[in-house]
């Protein structure tokens, strides 16, 4: 008995300690830091000097902060009902029997497998340049005056050209989530309704969805956090300098931290501040989603 609790200690301690030291630890030193004046990430607790909730209120009067929440909450919206809404339809129809299902399945992932960085480049040349882009060609091409002349980089459409990329490249990754769930419903439930008489949409409205209750609020969760560590877009979309019609609060958190090109003052207190805030922002989101959505089970 002695040497299997020597055994289970000393399997357990290295996985204890490294949650410490690479999960615990900065997690309690960041809430700490946001209510702390601290000019780098790296400074001791010396350097640190307490100014109580002054980070928050800062925070919620800067503009540039209210800008990049209210483009955070944009993207949660308008980029959640598209990518969510084509991510079901797409599951939809590849769990109907269609033929090569394995083929179109892998297609609608492959943006997954591409590194952000390169979508967003492909997107920004191959897409929407205002010279050799497909929509300046097509729009040549038709005779389309208003197509041909469109700029998505300026910055009246940068913010929207960024999400169409965006989205583009998170579809596939739910709608395989979205699969698994269609794909684990008896089929005799929908064989029963067949023989009820239930139509095609009907059984997608009163027995789909409600079975995907469950899979829609783990979707909803992997989302919002998808969306609150929004970064690399808003970079490659903005490379030389931050812009407000692209700017998120993580790029913006960057920029306090590490300073900008701007040459904007660093506090690192303030970033810590920005991470709090996006980290209570999930909890919140995770809670009412739980509170809201109850999963209906299947009875066998």
């Amino acid at each position: 008995m002695k040497k299997n609790k020597t055994m289970i200690i000393c399997f357990i301690t290295p996985a204890i300690v490294t949650f410490v030291l690479m999960y615990l630890y900065p997690v309690i030193r960041t809430v700490l830091m946001s209510f702390f004046k601290v000019e780098k990430v790296t400074a001791g607790l010396s350097e640190w000097s307490f100014n109580g909730l002054d980070n928050y209120i800062s925070l919620f009067s800067t503009e540039a902060f209210l800008i990049s929440m209210s483009n955070l909450l944009k993207i949660w919206i308008v980029g959640g009902v598209v990518v969510l809404s084509l991510s079901l339809l797409f599951a939809v129809i590849l769990t109907s029997g269609v033929r090569g299902k394995n083929f179109f399945r892998a297609v609608i992932y492959l943006p997954n497998v591409i590194s952000a960085v390169a979508l967003a480049s492909m997107w920004i040349q191959f897409i929407f340049n205002n010279r050799f882009g497909l929509i300046h060609s097509i729009g040549e091409s038709l005779g389309i005056r208003s197509l041909e002349r469109l700029n998505m980089l300026s910055s009246d459409n940068k913010f929207w050209a960024m999400l169409i990329a965006f989205c583009f490249g998170a579809v596939g990754y739910y709608m395989l989530i979205f699969l698994s769930g269609i794909e684990r419903i008896p089929s005799d439930i929908y064989e029963a309704a067949t023989l009820d008489g239930a139509t095609k949409p009907k059984q997608f409205t009163l027995i789909t969805l409600p079975l995907l209750k469950g899979v829609f609020k783990t979707n909803l969760t992997f989302w919002s956090v998808h969306t609150i560590s929004f970064y690399v877009w808003s970079q490659m979309f903005s490379p030389v300098d931050t812009e407000a019609s692209t700017i998120v609060p993580v790029q913006y958190m960057m920029n306090i931290v590490f300073g900008s090109k701007s040459g904007s003052e660093r506090d690192a207190g303030k970033g810590a501040a920005i991470g709090v805030t996006l980290a209570l922002m999930v909890v919140l989101v995770f809670f009412l989603f739980n509170k809201l959505i109850k999963e209906e089970e299947v009875e066998y």
